[in-house]
């Protein structure tokens, strides 16, 4: 028996030490540490890891198992509504909660209709993650399901790599939101899996997000309840956060429909060498801010640009690209489209704010779909 557990003591010890974050983030990230050398921890159930994520203390949580927050705190049945937007009720479309009264302010169109929903309610809130962590999975297997995660109200210097996010409450709009940032700084996302969700995949909202990096990531838009009743989820990232520094690079977005990102307040944006695949509406919404997109590959996407009041630099020629130098280190790659719209955007506005800050590399669109596929989401670090 005591040989036993020396042995076992011995298989800890060497599997905490081999578990760690992967590289370091580029871009307006670039520092994130997270919970740093501390000792790697496996939860042991729901309750462990969100007693982990929201405590003050620096922690590596690793997630080596699927994590079902479904039912952990009742359901809820109240009136909420079917939009406007929902044209083939039954048969693929998405209803709403009324949170923040979206279906009782007009947002839901006109001819909306009240309608009795029945959601599950740990899906409606993220956990709310404490300063200086890494939450990190292990192979494939680390799945949190049901439930979102929430930086915000200060907490600073996290570090999110290799899970998947699935499962909140995706028959309805405002259904929950898989990762949410407001008011915090130092945050790197990266080989993260976002799907099934019923509103955000990614939001940095109206507080200041401040440095984050969006990188190697997979937001798969396929859904049995989609807002724009063909398949396609809609509501993917939205950036409205004051001052906010995001980088996204690596990212592939695909069956997704709408806000693939939704820019506005006065973000920074720098979107390179990620990978638009099969978006039935659009990808970029600006509404304000300043967006810089680079050798990125738009295949199969109706509109890579929906519309554009803010300032856009979208790396329309090779001689237009040298511009880029001087505020970003490089000169910029060209965007490439296969069965697409166009994206446009030559505003020199938009590559000023950069000078000076940390500013994510970038290699050539040509042939770089397949890679970034590849490469993307849970299992592949």
């Amino acid at each position: 028996m005591h040989f036993s557990v020396i042995v076992a003591s011995a298989i800890f010890a060497t599997r905490a030490m081999a578990v760690g974050v992967v590289g370091t983030p580029e871009g307006f990230g670039k520092g994130t540490t997270g919970g740093g050398s501390a000792t790697p921890q496996y939860p042991a159930d729901i309750a462990q890891l969100k007693t982990w994520l929201t405590d003050s203390t620096a922690r590596v949580i690793v997630l080596n198992k699927e994590y079902n927050f479904i039912g952990s705190e009742g359901s809820v049945t109240e009136t909420g509504c079917r939009p406007a937007s929902n044209t083939c009720p039954g048969n693929g479309g998405q209803d709403a909660i009324n949170q923040a009264s979206w279906c009782t302010n007009g947002n839901a169109g006109a001819g909306a209709t009240s309608i009795s929903v029945t959601y599950d309610k740990a899906g409606i809130s993220g956990i709310n993650v404490g300063s200086n962590k890494s939450i990190i999975g292990i192979g494939s297997s680390g799945v949190i399901k049901g439930k979102g995660l929430r930086i915000a109200n200060g907490a600073k210097n996290v570090i999110i790599q290799n899970i998947h996010i699935t499962n909140l409450n995706p028959q309805y709009i405002w259904g929950g939101d898989a990762i949410t940032l407001a008011g915090t700084d130092l945050v790197w996302v990266d080989h993260v899996k976002v799907s099934l969700v019923g509103r955000q995949m990614f939001v940095a909202g109206e507080s200041a997000s401040n440095r984050v990096t969006l990188s190697n990531s997979e937001f798969d838009g396929n859904t049995s309840w989609s807002a724009t009743c063909d398949g396609h989820h809609y509501w993917t990232i939205y950036l409205t956060g004051s001052n906010d520094l995001i980088t996204m690079k690596g990212n592939y977005i695909h069956h997704t429909s709408g806000r693939a990102p939704k820019v506005g307040s006065n973000t920074l944006l720098h979107a390179v060498n990620n990978y638009w695949y099969a978006v039935s509406g659009h990808a970029f919404d600006i509404s304000s801010g300043n967006v810089v997109a680079e050798g990125n590959v738009f295949q199969n996407v109706v509109k890579p640009l929906n519309a554009n009041t803010g300032n856009l630099f979208g790396s329309p020629d090779s001689n237009t690209n040298t511009q880029c130098a001087a505020y970003l280190g490089h000169n910029c790659q060209l965007n490439a489209f296969g069965s697409s719209g166009t994206l446009g955007g030559t505003s020199v506005n938009a590559l000023v704010n950069f000078a000076g800050k940390n500013v994510a590399s970038s290699v050539s669109s040509s042939g770089l779909a397949s890679s970034i596929a590849a490469n993307a989401g849970i299992g592949k670090i």
